[in-house]
């Protein structure tokens, strides 16, 4: 059957067939092999060429960050979704300039799993919300530095107090009731924010950051 072509790759055969286990119950999701180390994981994925690859961060002869690097370079249509137990901004700054497509923490939910591969399949980027909030902070800190000033410069100041709600974490309806305004004026604003730092979408909010270093990944 035809669906989301899914390869698996952990050096642990239990956790491969759990895995498998829980992707084989959703109809659009199909499990076309699995690999149990580096090497054999690029080699695999260079012949199946699978949509999207589950890949676990550490496995023997080659990590899943060279393997992934080493797959995107050949196959740069795979889609890549890094299985890890670490969530600070220096892993995940890795995986996404390895290729990577995001990361799936072990101890996420089944349904977590699922919907981080399926958002991957799609073109997005599966980050935790968490870690979005990281990134707008550490851009409004070089803006306080001095730094980034020309393209804050651009925002209003309901703009500058959107984005500054955006670090804190808080939703388009939080932010609403905060403001006291419509979500879809909020929406509007958000794009705008968007617009103005030139990034259009938390992928390119990604992107940004790692091309311009907003975040330091040695500190």
């Amino acid at each position: 059957m035809s669906g989301i072509r899914v390869m698996l790759a952990d050096d642990h055969t239990i956790l491969r067939q759990g895995i498998r286990a829980i992707l084989e119950a959703h109809a659009d999701i199909q499990v076309i092999g699995e690999a149990s180390d580096g090497r054999e994981t690029v080699t695999k994925a260079l012949a199946l060429k699978p949509d999207v690859i589950l890949m676990d961060i550490a496995m023997p002869s080659m990590t899943g960050l060279e393997a992934t690097r080493q797959i995107k370079q050949q196959s740069p249509q795979t889609k890549i979704l890094i299985l890890t137990m670490h969530e600070n901004e220096e892993y995940i700054l890795q995986i996404l300039q390895s290729g990577g497509s995001g990361y799936v923490l072990k101890r996420a939910a089944a349904s977590e799993l699922v919907h981080a591969i399926r958002a991957v399949y799609q073109g997005d980027f599966f980050l935790h919300p968490a870690i979005t909030k990281a990134l707008v902070s550490d851009y409004l800190k070089r803006v306080q530095s001095g730094q980034e000033v020309t393209s804050y410069d651009r925002l209003t100041d309901r703009e500058r107090e959107i984005l500054k709600l955006i670090a804190e974490g808080n939703t388009n309806k939080e932010i609403a009731e905060l403001l006291s305004l419509s979500i879809k004026t909020v929406e509007a604003h958000r794009v705008h924010i968007m617009e103005k730092l030139g990034l259009h979408s938390r992928v390119d909010l990604v992107k940004y950051a790692i091309r311009t270093g907003l975040i330091d990944i040695h500190s």
